[in-house]
Formats: C-alpha cells, sequence, structure tokens
C-alpha cells in the first residue's frame, strides 16, 4: 500500500503544480467527440483547508476561458484505437480552446471513459499512538489498507478512503483531532488496464503537452450530475457515451463502486445505419432529430424522408415511419439498460437508502429513455445535467459534458484522493519510495 500511496501523492503534487502556474487544460476524450476546457484559476483561496473532505458542488475557485470540440477519431470503446487520428484530433481541439484563450497551455488533465474499469473495498486499522488522531494517524491507517492482487496489465487510477472508524464508532467524514484508540479505515480502490493508460499517456506526450493527472470519466460524470443530497444518501450516474456506457455509485459523498458497459449511443446509430441501409453519418442524423424509444400512435403517421447520393433516384427518395425507426432503436437501448442492472445487482445497489439514479451524456438525450429506464431498471430515474461552472459556454452546458465539467471540479478540489500527509519515515524502507518513485517516472 506504501508503494500505491507515495504514487498518488505524486500525481496530486503534479496537479497542484499545474494548477499553481494558473491555467490548466481539461481533456475529455471520449468515443464521440473530444471536448477540451481552458481553466484560469485565480484568488489566493485556490485550495481550501480541508482539501479533500466534502462535496465538491459550489466551491469553483476556476473560470472557464476556452472551450473547443472537435469529432472523435481514432477512439472505440473509450479506447485509442488508432494513435495518429487521436493524437490529430486532440491537437485540433487543444488548439481551438487556446486560441479562444488567447494563451497556450503546456499541461491537461484528462479523463477517459474505457479501459475495463475494477472497483474493490479495503480496510486498514491501526493503534493509535496518542488518544487523539493527528494527521500521522489517518496516514498510518491509509498506508495499513492491504492492496488486493489484481492481477498483471492493470494499474490504479483511484483510490480514495471512504469512511473511517473510531473505536466503536463508525461513519466519521474526518477523524482528526478526535479522541479514540483505534482508528480504521474503508477505502475504495479503481484499476484500469494498464495499456491503454499508456497508450493515453504516450498519445498526450505527442500532441506536445504534459499529463497532470488522469481520472475515470465514470467517476467525474457522478461528481458533476449527482446533487449533493444525492452523493449523500446513494445514487448512481449512468453515464451513455458513445463508446460506453460508465457507471458510478457514490454513498455519503464519496464514489464507492464503477464500472463500465462497452456499449453506448454509436451502436445505436449502426444499428440504424444497418436497418435503413443509410451511411453513418445519415444515420446519426436521423437519431438526433427523430429518434425515440417510446412508440405512440401518431408515430405510424409520421414519415422520415431518409435521402441519400447514392444517384438511384429511388432508393435515395425512401421514407420510413418513426414507429419502425424506434423499433430498430429501442432493442439496443434496452440492451444497455438491462447490462447497467445487472451491474447495479452485483454491486449490491439495491441495499443503499435512496437508489436514485441519473442518467447523463450524449446518450441520454434520447427523448422517452428515462421512462424505459425506470421500467427496467425498477428505480427511481432523472435526467442530468452538469453543475453550472463560471465561463462555461452555453453550448457545453449539456448532458453531453458532464464529465467535462466534472474533470473541472475534480481538477480544482480532489476530493478525496489519497489524503496529502506524510507517512512516518519508520514505517516504509527506502526501497518502497524508489520503487514508487520509478513506477511514476516510467509511467509519467
Amino acid at each position: 500500500m506504501i508503494d500505491l500511496y507515495q504514487s498518488q501523492r505524486a500525481m496530486r503534487r503534479m496537479r497542484k503544480a499545474a494548477m499553481d502556474r494558473g491555467v490548466v487544460a481539461i481533456l475529455d476524450i471520449g468515443s464521440s467527440k473530444i471536448a477540451c476546457l481552458v481553466l484560469r484559476f485565480d484568488g489566493p483561496d485556490r485550495f481550501g483547508e480541508n482539501d479533500g473532505i466534502g462535496s465538491l458542488a459550489g466551491q469553483s475557485s476556476f473560470r472557464v476561458i476556452g472551450a473547443a470540440t472537435t469529432r472523435s477519431r481514432g477512439v472505440q470503446f473509450g479506447e485509442i484505437d488508432a494513435m495518429q487520428e487521436t493524437e490529430r484530433a486532440i491537437r485540433t481541439a487543444v488548439q481551438a480552446a487556446q486560441k479562444m484563450a488567447n494563451l497556450r497551455v503546456d499541461h491537461v488533465i484528462a479523463c477517459l471513459a474505457g479501459a475495463q474499469p475494477r472497483s474493490y473495498g479495503l480496510d486498514g486499522s491501526v493503534e493509535l499512538s496518542d488518544s487523539v488522531v493527528t494527521e500521522e494517524d489517518v496516514a498510518r491507517s491509509l498506508a495499513a489498507c492491504d492492496v488486493p492482487d489484481f492481477g498483471e496489465g492493470r494499474e490504479v487510477l483511484h483510490a480514495q478512503p471512504v469512511n473511517f472508524a473510531l473505536d466503536h464508532r463508525s461513519g466519521l467524514g474526518d477523524p482528526r483531532g478526535q479522541i479514540g484508540n483505534r482508528l480504521a479505515c474503508d477505502m475504495h480502490l479503481l484499476t484500469v488496464d494498464t495499456h491503454v493508460v499508456q497508450n493515453l499517456i504516450y498519445c498526450i506526450k505527442r500532441c506536445d503537452l504534459e499529463l497532470a493527472g488522469l481520472a475515470s470519466s465514470a467517476y467525474v460524470s457522478g461528481v458533476s450530475s449527482l446533487v449533493e443530497d444525492e452523493q449523500e444518501l446513494g445514487s448512481a450516474c449512468i453515464d451513455l457515451g458513445g463508446g460506453t456506457t460508465g457507471l458510478s455509485i457514490f454513498m455519503k459523498k464519496h464514489m464507492i463502486y464503477a464500472d463500465s458497459v462497452r456499449l453506448g449511443g454509436n451502436h445505436v446509430t449502426s444499428d440504424i445505419s444497418k436497418g435503413l441501409q443509410v451511411p453513418l453519418s445519415t444515420a446519426e442524423r436521423i437519431k438526433t432529430f427523430y429518434g425515440g424509444v417510446v412508440a405512440t400512435g401518431m408515430d405510424d403517421r409520421e414519415m422520415i424522408e431518409i435521402g441519400g447520393d447514392s444517384g438511384d433516384y429511388e432508393h435515395d427518395r425512401r421514407s420510413v415511419s418513426r414507429t419502425e425507426l424506434i423499433g430498430i432503436m429501442r432493442p439496443r437501448v434496452e440492451e444497455i439498460l438491462e447490462d447497467v442492472r445487472a451491474r447495479l445487482e452485483a454491486a449490491g445497489f439495491d441495499h443503499l437508502p435512496s437508489q436514485q439514479i441519473v442518467l447523463t451524456g450524449g446518450g441520454s438525450q434520447i427523448p422517452g429513455l428515462d421512462g424505459l429506464a425506470s421500467r427496467i431498471l425498477g428505480q427511481q430515474v432523472r435526467l442530468g445535467r452538469p453543475l453550472r461552472v463560471q465561463g462555461l459556454p452555453q453550448a457545453a452546458t449539456g448532458p453531453a459534458f458532464s464529465s467535462s465539467v466534472g474533470l473541472c471540479l475534480f481538477a480544482a478540489h480532489p476530493q478525496d484522493e489519497c489524503w496529502d500527509f506524510d507517512i512516518p519515515a519508520e514505517r516504509y524502507p527506502a526501497r518502497s519510495l524508489k520503487r514508487a518513485m520509478r513506477w511514476f517516472r516510467d509511467n509519467w
């Protein structure tokens, strides 16, 4: 656990150093779009004293001064598939955002949706050297958590303390300064595929940018879309993206589970393309303007002109009813929601007190999706939009930008990444620190 603790601290220090320069870029690399936001940090209260505790809502001390999006290329299932295509798309988005901000950005904080995330629950406990809990005691309890054997080719992306217990009192958010004898910690660990992360880091380096932080798209979408009460009582955020559908569960304002389904809006577009025998671009337009998942009596009479440029007049002048279009889209959407339901059941979501489900992401804008989701998932479902942040353009306030806005909040206030405390020197041998530094040097 010591190696992990040190590498997480090193990542956090790099993120702080980038923000201390005053400007940092946010890069959301998705399967359908690549979004770049340039943030300017100002004000003396850039980092609060309780940096690491509490909700992120309403704490933004930054302003968006540049924003740009471009169509994603070379990304499938949230993972880089063609390096040169993705590099070109990232350069396009970053340069457009820099032009709007009228300054150059060297450091970026990125999020990724793929990489097959897996969640683990850890726990550790220590005897207190003094009766009052100090930062050193908290650090020792975090370091005492035993990291599971998550296998070769996996890498830790998030390691967050979600609960502290002092003697027999559990549910503590911040145990510092309290009196007791034994301190225990519960931790959530999220691992991802190492090769996917390394490809992303290499691609960003090829764009002449320095990576100052990395986050899971499912996590940051939940940060921006769930209101404070939902994060407290137990809610799930379902981020319907282009290539993947991210899933995160929050409890007591902490993420306690994350997963992803390798299906998304692009698969619905592909089904329309095959079913109607039209190009993908036409299928995307038809899905955006006429799509839905619940058919009514009026839809039989609503005809959709397909259009085309194949040169065959009869083929290009075809039209289909909206009912037929819904009949193509609904089975795929049901498949995505049923996969999500299976993941929620495996995570024990039924045992949470609130069980609120929030749909966000570009795919959540399909008309009638919230009603279909409530029937399949059997819970309270609402459509979520990201929190408003200062300077965000109107075009970037929709559900498709939940992960981008959440990444801004994550960058400004790293809620509970391994708390930035020093571990006492006698707790770890020198070789552990050297190994952690070598890991960081090789991977960043």
